[in-house]
């Protein structure tokens, strides 16, 4: 006689929680944004039009250019050599520009020549010649700028394309290193309690009331600006909401039958932690996950638009309202607004991803 076995009884709770978060569209819709932004910062310099280090191809004669505005460009080469940049030094850090690109009025070809009117303002042209062996084999070329430039004439649609590693990066490092001091100190917390639970949750308590800004600028101010510095001040100030929910949940598995289990059989402390508490916890964890996440990336942004984040010319969200927020109420708000729209995007798509994992991992209540 053979017995087949009902799928249902067989099914872990991975793949029951899998099946409870597709059925819930925003959660889903928040997962393809992120994977979309994943991929894009993986490859942002293939994908965006200016790919030079940091999408920082300055052209200040367009600076502050609407949406859809189109230019014509005469590529001219430069006179020092350009090293050739192989796949992934290009991947991970984009390519020297081979080429000046010259903005003209107009162009034509006269033998082994190409004359120009460049343009330098509305109205406003000089007429240049350059030999054929100065420019580039097809010498003019047609730029379309979909989100229009910025005040020194970048492509903003190419600094937004880039500067979603930048957020991407600082909510995974943030994530990280908040996770890492969170489980370590909460579990410390709820499993020994006592006075070291008392000495632990002292320490949380004074964190937790200082200003989470105040504590940022003041380890910003200590580390100094930058890129790798931000990481490093976000991730010291996130970790304590991850402390108290794990310190809870500990408290709560740690008189569970299987714990008393582990001690009869003489299991050590650390690996009834790490092996037997941590893997039970871990979808509330998950869940201020997402949040922190979220969380980390409006943090990055404030600051890069207070100066004490990323700094020019590394493209940040935060960095580009920054240097644009003036066009808001001008004539081109759309240099301020686009990073923007960004911002609130990628954040939402986070919520709605951490709302999804609550439901699906069924710890409604226990965050």
């Amino acid at each position: 006689m053979s017995i087949f076995p009902r799928m249902s009884q067989s099914q872990s709770f991975q793949a029951a929680a899998w099946r409870r978060l597709k059925k819930n569209k925003g959660a889903i819709f928040g997962l393809i944004i992120i994977m979309l932004a994943v991929l894009i910062a993986i490859f942002a310099y293939f994908i965006a039009s200016d790919s030079s280090p940091y999408a920082n191809r300055i052209i200040l004669e367009i600076g502050g250019e609407k949406p859809g505005y189109q230019q014509d460009f005469i590529k001219v080469k430069k006179e020092k050599d350009v090293v050739t940049t192989s796949f992934v030094r290009q991947l991970v850090s984009g390519k020297e520009d081979v080429y000046y690109y010259i903005p003209v009025v107009s162009h034509e070809q006269k033998a082994d020549s190409v004359i120009v009117q460049k343009y330098i303002d509305e109205g406003v042209s000089e007429r240049l010649t350059y030999h054929i062996s100065q420019t580039a084999p097809t010498p003019i070329i047609t730029k379309k700028f979909i989100t229009g430039t910025d005040k020194y004439g970048r492509d903003i649609l190419s600094r937004i394309i880039v500067g979603t590693r930048v957020s991407l990066s600082v909510g995974l490092i943030t994530v990280i290193i908040s996770l890492s001091i969170g489980l370590i100190l909460g579990s410390l917390a709820g499993f020994y309690r006592g006075k070291t639970d008392d000495i632990i949750m002292w320490f949380i308590n004074v964190i937790w009331s200082i200003p989470t800004l105040l504590l940022v600028f003041a380890i910003t101010l200590a580390l100094g600006k930058g890129f790798w510095q931000v990481f490093i001040a976000v991730g010291l100030t996130m970790w304590v909401n991850v402390a108290r929910l794990v310190r809870g949940q500990v408290l709560g598995v740690r008189e569970l039958e299987y714990i008393e289990a582990t001690r009869a059989l003489g299991f050590s402390n650390f690996r009834t932690i790490v092996r037997h508490i941590w893997p039970n916890i871990m979808g509330p964890v998950m869940v201020i996950a997402a949040s922190n996440f979220a969380s980390a990336i409006v943090i990055e942004a404030g600051l890069s638009f207070l100066g004490v984040g990323v700094q020019p010319p590394m493209p940040s969200w935060g960095l580009m309202i920054k240097e644009n927020y003036n066009f808001i109420i001008t004539q081109n708000p759309m240099l301020a607004l686009a990073p923007g729209f960004a911002i609130m995007l990628l954040v939402l798509a986070f919520n709605l991803l951490g709302n999804g994992l609550r439901d699906a991992l069924n710890v409604r209540g226990r965050i």
